[in-house]
């Protein structure tokens, strides 16, 4: 796998959030009865970013929440050694019933992700509004999903991959796009 282009860097990301968290606090009126969820794994670390950029502007904290949706994948690629799925557990410490839930994730491309979080989320309750955003919104879409905020469209071809860089995981601030 190659590298085509550099896409983001770690300042048009940083950018791209601030933007994304402008528009949750313009959209919802405030944050009062909403949460930020983000699927695992770096959907997480975007949606701490977010809450920390929210807190800035609103001088209001958002709770935020971690979603393993490893069972809700209808192709379970991620397997251990016994062929059985690795889960790594959610965690959502507050109550999401009649909330409006923030489902966070770096990159939309074909809609099963989020139809599984979508799932795993109406375990833990059942919120009034569930809403969705991403860093990259990449096209090719299977199922009838959108992301209500999207750091970045960025089209592709399917011989194509996005791959998003997170300093908490990677290290280094960065997305870009490779050919598979």
């Amino acid at each position: 796998m190659s590298e085509k282009a550099l896409i983001l860097d770690e300042q048009a990301i940083r950018r791209a959030l601030t933007r994304i968290a402008h528009e949750i606090i313009e959209r919802n009126k405030g944050v009062e009865d909403s949460v930020l969820v983000g699927i695992k794994t770096r959907g997480i670390h975007l949606a701490k970013r977010l809450a920390e950029r929210i807190n800035q502007i609103e001088e209001k904290d958002i709770a935020v929440g971690e979603l393993d949706i490893t069972l809700y994948r209808d192709d379970l690629t991620t397997k251990t050694s016994d062929n059985e799925p690795l889960v790594k557990g959610s965690d959502i410490p507050m109550d999401i019933n009649n909330k409006k839930v923030i489902l966070v994730d770096d990159v939309l491309f074909t809609g099963r992700t989020v139809r599984a979080g979508m799932d795993a989320l109406m375990d833990f309750g059942r919120p009034s509004q569930i809403q969705l955003a991403v860093l990259v919104d990449r096209g090719h879409r299977e199922l009838p999903i959108r992301a209500d905020f999207v750091g970045k469209n960025i089209p592709t071809a399917s011989n194509e991959k996005i791959v998003v860089e997170l300093s908490e995981i990677d290290n280094n601030d960065q997305v870009s796009i490779h050919d598979k």
